[in-house]
């Protein structure tokens, strides 16, 4: 009978693959989104990619406090290559997946054979995972590591998440939605239960608006018509770099009307998995329905 050998960290990811080295591994490389999670745990990654809707620099909405100055960015989508990625001599690489364990923002090949020369851990952050799950599974790896948020920052989290209650108890029926431009004609419209972050608004009472029912699993894409049809209070939009600026459509008449009623918020559908990061966005929407 064969034994297990004996290692000084092991972890096992969302793939269900046992990822194990010597010792805790120290310079590690991650999806953006990771890296944030991470940097909010206590660890600096040596270096950050992005996805297939990235370019040649970070995005600024996805790193969180990350301090980009000093951690490298290797590039994003077809532009990371397994080089890119060695040169910074990692000894771990986190990343991400939507489902059925495909690393995202990194191309098959280049996952493959990262793999070979890198322990590699995929996170789900899919529609199947909860907010709460997602975080929950980011401060295992932490400790893992031999770090984790400091006990203030849950306390922080406990009381944003009731805050938020009695404002959306207070507010009444104020309607959230979501949304990332697309341009001059129109915009996805977020399907609340499919996103962690606005699941967790609806779990915690607020009123957030479905789209139509139609195609997309994730958005609704319409018109601005079909935003402003929605008679939202407060706008959630989507600030990734990938999404339509706001001077693309900031003269259709169908979103100057949602802007004149609505209090209009950006978003980060990418939002790090950490209890500092989510008290944050829940103390947002909080002072918007009070204002």
């Amino acid at each position: 009978m064969n034994e297990r050998p004996i290692t000084a960290w092991e972890f096992t990811d969302d793939r269900g693959h046992v990822t194990a080295a010597p010792e805790p591994p120290e310079r590690v490389v991650a999806y953006i989104q990771a890296g944030a999670s991470l940097w909010d745990l206590g660890i600096r990654p040596v270096g950050v990619f992005g996805s297939h809707h990235d370019g040649d620099g970070p995005d600024r909405a996805k790193s969180g406090s990350l301090p980009l100055g000093d951690v490298a960015y290797l590039g994003a989508g077809a532009g990371l290559g397994l080089d890119d990625v060695l040169a910074v001599r990692p000894d771990l690489v986190v990343a991400l997946t939507y489902g059925g364990g495909q690393v995202y923002g990194v191309e098959p090949d280049v996952a493959k054979h990262l793999e070979e020369h890198v322990p590699l851990v995929v996170l789900d952050v899919g529609q199947g995972r909860g907010l709460g799950a997602v975080r929950q599974r980011f401060a295992e790896l932490g400790r893992s590591l031999q770090v984790a948020e400091g006990a203030v920052a849950y306390e922080e989290l406990a009381a944003a998440e009731r805050g938020l209650t009695a404002a959306a108890r207070d507010a009444g029926p104020v309607r959230v939605l979501a949304l990332s431009p697309a341009g001059p004609d129109g915009a996805h419209l977020a399907r609340p239960a499919k996103w962690p972050d606005l699941s967790a608004l609806t779990g915690l009472g607020v009123h957030t608006v479905e789209p139509p029912e139609g195609p997309g699993a994730n958005w609704h894409t319409g018109s601005w018509a079909d935003a402003a049809g929605l008679a939202p209070d407060v706008v959630l939009v989507d600030a990734r770099a990938n999404a339509a600026p706001r001077e693309s459509y900031a003269g259709d008449a169908r979103w100057a009307a949602v802007a004149e009623r609505a209090k209009v918020l950006p978003w980060n559908p990418e939002i790090a998995a950490s209890a500092a990061a989510h008290a944050a966005f829940f103390e947002t929407v909080t002072r918007a329905l009070r204002s």
